[in-house]
């Protein structure tokens, strides 16, 4: 569900965006396929990433705002060393098994923040950001355990360097529109 702030006119054309952190090989492709051994039908459509903005509605003539604000981020932040280890969940609250960022949560939480601060970008949400990569949502409560113990050893380390800004048409997958580096 997209929450926006509502000052939208209901006839603006809009678009969907998101904001991601991308979780690169071999590592992508190993959570990505682990989530959809896991019965997640997500996993079709949104590849391994940690969002620093989740799903926005943001009227068409505002993208070049959005992408130059999203610019000045970038080069206002610098790249930054990502530690994925062990998993979490956010149950009983909601159904959700992640891979834990064991390193770079405040840099995450930084960048979102930051990000959030354009007017087309605020949003309400149901919970604090909490940086994570989900590997399972919304699945039978066994296979959520499953995945919860089989990546409990899981580890990965990575150079952040830059996020991207994807938009989503409606079609099936999230496509990416910009990278944005970090650092400028």
């Amino acid at each position: 569900m997209v929450v926006t702030d509502g000052s939208q006119d209901p006839g603006t054309p809009v678009t969907r965006v998101g904001i991601a952190v991308d979780v690169p090989e071999p590592w992508c492709g190993f959570l990505t396929r682990r989530r959809a051994e896991a019965g997640d039908p997500q996993a079709a459509y949104v590849p391994a990433h940690l969002t620093l903005l989740g799903p926005t509605d943001v009227p068409l003539a505002s993208l070049p705002a959005v992408e130059r604000h999203l610019a000045e981020v970038a080069a206002a932040h610098r790249p930054y060393l990502l530690h994925l280890r062990g998993t979490g969940t956010f149950r009983p609250i909601t159904e959700v098994v992640f891979v834990v960022v064991a390193a770079g949560i405040s840099e995450c939480e930084l960048l979102a923040a930051a990000i959030g601060q354009a007017p087309e970008l605020r949003r309400e949400s149901r919970f604090p950001y909490h940086p994570h990569v989900t590997v399972a949502q919304d699945v039978a409560p066994e296979a959520l355990d499953r995945v919860y113990e089989d990546l409990a050893d899981f580890s990965a380390l990575f150079k952040v360097e830059k996020f991207t800004l994807f938009s989503h048409n409606g079609d099936a997958r999230w496509q990416p529109r910009r990278d944005f580096p970090l650092g400028g």
